[in-house]
């Protein structure tokens, strides 16, 4: 069994489409929807997220002018980082750090590259991208929707090297194994307070990090927005 990507849906018009092809298909998706719009009272930004360390994860959102970084670290919290309540922050550059209270807007005027780091001990860091700009009309509920999330990779079992991996030994993983399915995971030898679960996150097997408590949901506001977008067109 060989480590496999899966193909990202669009959940603008429900297409799939490999790694590669995911980030040019959405831009054009929302070209269309925005194209004809007569109402333009909020502008409207695309943002492409991934680790530093794969681009295998990621997260392509679309966000009002006004959603604040203090949001954003709620979002990013909730549907891939968190597990102890460690410390957030945002940076442009090397080390210039942004405060939280700064907009989206305010924030294009800086970079349209930041990063993000969640937990100054075993951090998992991020790299967030304006990559889209729109204008468009004010109702996008709750300021922050999923365009795309990349569907769980299919990673080996270190053991066996024929079924799906379930389980994350975290003492073995630091010798380059610990990736452990159902069968293998009852004959492992180290203790069973070392396994987490093998989640859909950058933040798989680090610290406490066992996924979602709520799976973060935004399809009723994506399908919403996108219907009051057909309503304002000319």
């Amino acid at each position: 069994m060989e480590y496999q990507i899966q193909k990202a849906k669009c959940l603008i018009c429900g297409s799939e489409f490999t790694q590669r092809g995911i980030s040019k298909h959405i831009q054009s998706c929302l070209n269309k929807r925005f194209k004809k719009v007569i109402d333009k009272d909020v502008t409207y930004y695309l943002l492409y997220i991934h680790p530093d360390f794969t681009k295998d994860y990621f997260l392509y959102l679309l966000v009002t002018q006004n959603t604040t970084l203090e949001d954003l670290d709620w979002f990013l919290r909730a549907i891939w980082l968190e597990c102890c309540y460690h410390m957030s922050a945002f940076f442009y550059g090397k080390y210039s750090e942004l405060p939280k209270e700064h907009t989206i807007s305010d924030v294009e005027k800086i970079s349209k590259e930041i990063f993000y780091h969640y937990d100054f001990g075993s951090t998992t860091a991020l790299h967030i991208k304006i990559i889209g700009k729109y204008e468009g009309p004010e109702g996008l509920e709750g300021n922050i929707a999923i365009l795309s999330r990349n569907r769980q990779p299919i990673i080996p079992c270190d053991e066996c090297g024929e079924r799906e991996a379930v389980q994350i030994c975290t003492a073995c993983v630091w010798d380059g194994g610990g990736w452990l399915c159902e069968e293998c995971v009852k004959k492992h030898p180290c203790e069973e307070e070392m396994l987490l679960p093998v989640c859909n996150s950058p933040r798989t097997g680090v610290c406490a990090y066992t996924g979602e408590e709520k799976e973060i949901r935004t399809d009723k506001a994506l399908n919403n927005f996108l219907k009051l977008l057909e309503k304002k067109q000319d």
